[in-house]
């Protein structure tokens, strides 16, 4: 565990600068358990991390990757013994504490889940935190009365790691689930991961009534802006929508009308301070009844770790499909 090579994120006279070096374990944020990590994904907050795109790190310097699957190598904690394949996902990784591009991580236990069983920890890492992103909001959803036979649930955003794999995950639980896409290229990549119908967003009036036809049972949103303005006018009585991403931006122009008329309802997804009897809940079901069905398709780019720096930007370009892996170790 000495002498090892991660990526790190620093801030040198106002700018970021990440690049590869080499670190000892007690370089790391404290913890009590030692991952040998296997596996950690890039997600688009960790392409504004490391380019400076956007100040995500709260302190530096910071190994990168929101993201890490690997084995204990050693703990103090009874509950994940030496040679158990573990995950960690958010929890301040990349942002108060070291993250996952390193071939060692030392973590506080709280941070750590078991990989579900039957999952390998680079199918845990396909699945990431966009995956546990959308099965959180898929599982705030049906607390909330979601169900399949309440209608379609629209996904925008549909060709992103969350997007793509809240279809899947949609699919997979009996629901008629609608893509909304930029990319009209993809059509058929969106069908044959769980689409029954896919919205081509060049096309789409978003109308500019108080509420529109009722046309979703609820929606999950990576966009946030005018599409997320659009679906509390869109979502039928009693309906929800998790809202999970900006990337058309921060604002939102509505009106009460649709929390009071149609009792709709607008549920924030936050996968990084989740409580851990909620995360580990969402993690069991993410290896039972939420189960990804087309990780092969959805997470079809796996690269090498010292490949990492070169893949960042088309993640800000919004270029990029599906889930990208890389492999650390």
């Amino acid at each position: 565990m000495q002498n090892f090579r991660a990526y790190r994120i620093d801030q040198q006279d106002g700018h970021i600068v990440a690049d590869f070096c080499r670190l000892n374990i007690d370089d790391l944020s404290e913890g009590d358990v030692v991952v040998k990590v296997s596996h950690s994904t890039i997600n688009y907050k960790d392409a504004l991390a490391a380019t400076g795109k956007s100040r995500i790190l709260r302190q530096y310097p910071l190994v990168g990757g929101i993201d890490l699957a690997g084995t204990v190598v050693t703990s103090h904690n009874d509950e994940l013994a030496e040679g158990r394949p573990v995950l960690v996902n958010g929890c301040g990784l990349s942002e108060t504490r070291d993250g996952g591009y390193a071939e060692y991580a030392r973590l506080p236990a709280a941070a750590i889940v078991p990989v579900p069983a039957g999952m390998s920890t680079a199918q845990a890492m396909q699945i990431g935190t966009a995956g546990y992103t959308a099965a959180l909001a898929i599982h705030r959803m049906e607390h909330n009365g979601q169900a399949p036979e309440n209608g379609p649930v629209v996904v925008t955003g549909a060709t992103g790691g969350v997007g793509s794999l809240a279809i899947d995950m949609l699919n997979t639980r009996g629901y008629e689930v609608v893509a909304l896409t930029g990319k009209e290229d993809q059509v058929a990549y969106l069908k044959s991961i769980g689409a029954s119908r896919v919205l081509l967003r060049g096309e789409l009036d978003y109308g500019k009534r108080p509420m529109e036809k009722a046309a979703w049972a609820g929606a999950i949103d990576n966009l946030g802006g005018d599409a997320l303005a659009w679906l509390t006018r869109t979502v039928g009585y009693g309906g929800n929508i998790a809202s999970i991403g900006l990337a058309a931006g921060i604002e939102l122009n509505t009106t009460v009308l649709p929390f009071i008329l149609r009792a709709v309802c607008l549920l924030g997804i936050n996968s990084v301070d989740t409580p851990r009897e909620t995360r580990l809940a969402v993690w069991r079901r993410i290896g039972d009844d939420l189960r990804p069905q087309q990780l092969d398709k959805i997470a079809a780019n796996t690269i090498r770790f010292e490949e990492l720096p070169e893949h960042f930007d088309a993640f800000i370009n919004g270029s990029v499909v599906g889930r990208t892996v890389v492999e650390i170790g």
